[in-house]
Parts: structure tokens; C-alpha cells; sequence
């Protein structure tokens, strides 16, 4: 059965919209309907992502097949970190062969559980209980409040590992709490996938991908990823796989722990060259940012890479809900004060989803004179710059004498703060490149109202995702600041005299929450901006007809698989 399943995941795998709003209200008893559960799947076009790999060798292809197998198995690990349920609720799925059946496994493939993301995570199966804000991270029926008091009164070198990325809190068998890694937690699934990894590093010639490949299956039985975080760091090469426990949005209680994932790409060369220069603005930009010159990082890690890949398969963390667009890794800030992180842009994902989502939005939310400032090109390179300002900006911190880090500091609004820091100083930085030079000047032109088209497709994907109550903190302020307009007719627009004013504005005041690793002032400012406004609602149910994101299906990597 496990196999059928794997099978059918690798083929087949807005605010509310207004047909399932009352169904999905907090407050309703029941699930949604057949044709409902259809419309909510429907907001999701199905899409195929594939890549030109005719310049890869036969031994290429069978490391490529062997990095597939070994996410075919994240998908499962990840289900488990999401709820403890959720295998028996898979298992039960797939017994039913009625066409209601059929739909219901499929978009619990789509959300990795029984739970619409889209949709402020509302069941949509029977006997579903609510998702739990702390995944199976801890211990079921633990509340928040007790496992932080509990990690609070431990020692520092016991808080630092069960405040970690990789490891879980379980009850000992006298009910008491106690850390387990996840090299034990997780023995049997990492076990099938660093022989796979070892495997696929056998076949590798290029040496940093054999390295990696090495490294990477030696920490999932040690639990130490610290090697193999550099060892990515440093790829060269045509492949380029991201395989391993790295985001901590699952972890909704503190955004501690690392959820798996998968993300096996090429490199696009021609693309990755023409965007190498930024790398080399970093220091420059990082000077610049409009904090207190105390609170900036005079000298960034000297590895910084900037990477144009086209994926092949992603899975876990990577697929499910609303697709990755681009990322920027490692999140361990040891590796980022030693070398910096990587930003990786997945450019046939953001093709697809500019082509199927942002373009449909952008003729419905701006006025006919503005559609036409809209472009690819600033589309692309905005993420581009967003994943480079992951990067700069306070991480390592003091508060009260007390050496940390922003993330531990900012806890569960940790996530919507950095997507929303990311966005606007990506902005600021972009700002900085165009009148330097660095940008083509053509590209003022359209970067502040395609980054406005934007934020009505990333607000979509629901305030209750870090993504989308950035953009609602971000849309919000820069109306306030009279940066974003609203006309006669209920149409955005940008105000070219006040939006880099709004833009410097609001990265002053997230970058200095970050760096005084203030908690309520994060939390503050969500719970102030982080809504959505009637103005916005009014055309965000006008786009019930467009799709929110796409449904990747990877026939590249079912061809490499079926040809082994």
C-alpha cells in the first residue's frame, strides 16, 4: 500500500472563497460538501514542471532517479511531523475507491493532511480534529504554556537542544518531558534515505555533489547537519538537490523545529550568471539599511550564493499547499555568521505560477493604465532580492546581555516578521540597485506595481501562513502611509512620490524589533496589520475564479524513475 501511495503522490501530486466560506467557518459542524471540496481543489491548476535534462549523463540520470527515491519517502516523514494521524488517515483514504474518495485523497495529498491551508486550516475530513499549532513536535495534549515553562527552567546547554531545529519533546515514562533528535525519532526513514543518498553520491563525479550527498546522509544517523549545511553552501555543478529538515513554519507553537524536505533541481546557468552580481552588493546594502549603524552587520559571510535552478521534483515541506517559489538556506545561524546562506530561485515554478495567477489578478485589482507596468522580470527579480535579504539584516543579537538570536527572540511571530522584513527591504535593496546601476533604470518602471499585483496573490494564500500575514502587514502599512491608493472604482495603485518613504519606513521598524529581539512589539504590530481590510476583501472576492497556486506534477522526474 505504501508503494501505491508513493506512486500516486509522484502522478497525481484567497481568502476564503466565497462557495466555501460558510462551510469552512470556524464555527460550522460539518465538512465540505463533494462539489465544494471540488471548487476548494480547483483553486490549485494543475501544472506540469519540468526541465531540459538532454545535457546530463546516464549516471546523472540514476543519481537524479536515487535523490527521487529518497524524497519519496520525506513526503511520508513529513505527514508524520505535521500530525501523528495522519498515516492512519492516509491509509484509510486510499481504501476508498469512490470518486468522493478519490477527491478527498487527493487534496489531502495537496495539503499534506486534513486540513485546507488555504483556509485558516479547517478540516475537510470527517473525524478530523483541529491541526495541532505544535505538529507532532510535542507531545500530544502539551499545551504552549507548559513546555515553555519547562524549557525555561532548564539548564542552557539542555534549553539549547530542546529549543533546536532537530529534535522533538517527548514524556519519558514517569510524564516527564525530555528531548529525543531526530536521528532517533525518525531512525527508520533516515536510515532508507542516507543508504539512498550514498548510493547516489557513488555515482556522483562532480566532487562538492559527492561530498554533499556524503555529508548530508552522515547527519541524518548523527544528527549534526552543520557539515553537510556547508557542504550545500558550496555546490558546484549541474544538479543541485536541498534534501534535509530546514523550515520551522509546521512548528506553530515557537517555530523551533525543522520540518523535511525536498527540493531536486539543474542549475540554470545562463540565468544563474546574469544574477551573480547581486551577490557582490550584499556588504554595500547591508551598510545601507535604514537601521541604527550599531544595529548592521559590518562584515557578511563571504560565501553568499545566488542560484537559478529549474526543479525536477520536490517533496515534504516543499509540496504541500502553496508552492515555493524560491528559498533561502540554511537557517542555522551558526553556518549564517560563518558563510552567509544561499538563495536558491526555482525559475519554472515562478513562470508558472506569474503566468497562471499573478497576470489573472493583476486585471481585476489594477486599473487598465497600470496592468501594463506589470513584468516577469520584476516578479523574478523581487524574489530574487527577497531571498538575498533573509540573509542581512539582525540575526545574532544581544537582549538584556544575553547572547541569542532573532528567531528565539520572536518565537511563533518569528515567520510572518522575517517574510515581511524580507519583502519590504527587498524593495529598499532593489531601490538601491536601480539608482546605482546595478538594475536596469526601466525596471522603476514596474517594480512597485507588480510588487502591488503580488501582494493580492500572496495575501490569498491566508493570514494564518507567515507569507501571507507579511503581505497583509506590508499592504497595510503602506496604505496608511498613503504609499498604496485605493480609486473610485476599488482598484490599487501606487503612489510614486510616497512609496520609498513607505518602503524605508517599514524596514526601519521590523529590522529594529529584530534587533531588539522585542517580542511584543513583533507581536503588536501582526496582530495591528497583520488583518485583512474591507478594500481588500472587496477585490479579493472578485478573484474567486482565478487560481491561487498551481498543482506541480513533475513528468521529468516519473521519466527518470520509469527509466532506471
Amino acid at each position: 500500500m505504501k508503494h501505491a501511495l508513493t506512486k500516486y503522490v509522484l502522478l497525481g501530486t484567497s481568502m476564503l472563497c466565497g462557495v466555501c466560506m460558510a462551510v469552512l467557518s470556524a464555527a460550522c459542524a460539518r465538512v465540505p460538501s463533494a462539489t465544494d471540496l471540488q471548487r476548494m481543489t480547483a483553486r490549485f491548476a494543475p501544472t506540469e514542471i519540468t526541465a531540459d535534462l538532454s545535457k546530463l549523463s546516464a549516471d546523472e540520470r540514476q543519481l537524479l532517479a536515487k535523490l527521487i527515491d529518497a524524497s519519496t519517502t520525506i513526503d511520508a516523514l513529513f505527514q508524520r511531523q505535521v500530525w501523528s494521524g495522519n498515516d492512519a488517515m492516509l491509509l484509510d483514504l486510499a481504501r476508498d475507491d469512490s470518486a468522493d474518495g478519490r477527491d478527498r485523497l487527493h487534496y489531502f495529498l495537496i495539503n499534506k493532511g486534513p486540513w485546507s491551508r488555504l483556509d485558516a486550516n479547517a478540516p475537510f475530513i470527517a473525524g478530523a480534529p483541529a491541526k495541532p499549532a505544535g505538529g507532532s513536535f510535542y507531545p500530544e495534549g502539551a499545551t504552549k504554556a507548559e513546555i515553555e515553562r519547562w524549557m525555561a527552567s532548564l539548564p542552557e546547554a539542555q534549553r539549547a537542544a530542546a529549543t533546536g531545529f532537530f529534535s522533538v519533546i517527548r514524556r519519558d515514562a514517569n510524564g516527564q518531558f525530555t528531548v529525543v533528535p531526530y536521528s532517533v525519532e525518525y531512525q527508520n526513514e533516515l536510515t532508507r534515505m542516507a543508504t539512498a543518498l550514498r548510493e547516489a553520491a557513488a555515482l556522483a563525479t562532480e566532487p562538492t555533489l559527492k561530498r554533499y550527498l556524503t555529508t548530508r546522509a552522515e547527519a541524518f544517523l548523527s544528527n549534526d547537519y552543520y557539515d553537510s549545511d556547508v557542504a550545500w553552501m558550496e555546490l558546484q555543478g549541474a544538479i543541485e538537490p536541498t534534501i534535509g529538515p530546514y523550515e520551522v513554519y509546521e512548528d506553530e507553537f515557537f517555530n523551533y523545529k525543522a520540518a523535511f524536505e525536498s527540493f531536486i533541481t539543474v542549475q540554470d546557468e545562463e540565468e544563474t550568471a546574469k544574477l551573480r552580481k547581486f551577490s557582490g552588493e550584499l556588504q554595500e546594502i547591508e551598510n545601507r539599511l535604514p537601521i541604527d549603524p550599531s544595529l548592521r552587520n559590518p562584515a557578511l559571510g563571504a560565501l553568499a550564493p545566488l542560484v537559478v535552478v529549474n526543479q525536477i521534483y520536490a517533496s515534504g515541506d516543499a509540496n504541500r499547499g502553496v508552492q515555493t517559489a524560491a528559498f533561502n538556506l540554511p537557517n542555522d545561524e551558526r553556518v549564517l555568521k560563518a558563510k552567509g546562506a544561499k538563495r536558491v530561485m526555482l525559475k519554472n515554478v515562478q513562470d508558472a505560477k506569474f503566468a497562471k495567477t499573478l497576470i489573472p489578478i493583476s486585471k481585476i485589482v489594477l486599473s487598465p493604465a497600470d496592468q501594463s507596468r506589470v513584468s516577469f522580470d520584476a516578479f523574478f527579480t523581487h524574489i530574487v532580492v527577497h531571498e538575498m535579504m533573509h540573509g542581512l539584516g539582525p540575526h545574532n543579537i544581544t537582549v538584556n546581555g544575553r547572547e541569542t538570536t532573532v528567531r528565539k527572540e520572536m518565537r511563533d511571530a518569528s515567520s510572518f516578521l522575517e517574510e515581511a522584513k524580507a519583502d519590504i527591504s527587498g524593495l529598499f535593496a532593489l531601490q538601491l540597485m536601480i539608482d546605482k546601476g546595478v538594475v536596469p533604470k526601466s525596471m522603476q518602471e514596474t517594480l512597485y506595481t507588480t510588487f502591488l499585483a503580488s501582494c493580492f496573490r500572496s495575501i490569498r494564500f491566508g493570514i494564518d501562513e507567515a507569507h501571507g500575514k507579511g503581505i497583509a502587514v506590508q499592504m497595510n502599512y503602506l496604505l496608511d502611509e498613503g504609499a498604496f491608493t485605493i480609486g473610485s472604482d476599488g482598484t490599487f495603485a501606487v503612489n510614486e512620490q510616497k512609496i520609498r518613504d513607505g518602503v524605508i519606513g517599514l524596514t526601519r521598524e521590523i529590522m529594529t524589533i529584530q534587533a531588539e529581539g522585542n517580542y511584543d512589539k513583533a507581536k503588536a504590530l501582526g496582530d495591528r496589520l497583520g488583518v485583512v481590510r474591507p478594500q481588500v476583501q472587496a477585490l479579493l472576492d472578485k478573484l474567486n475564479d482565478v487560481p491561487v497556486d498551481i498543482e506541480p506534477r513533475f513528468p521529468a522526474a516519473q521519466q527518470l524513475l520509469q527509466s532506471r
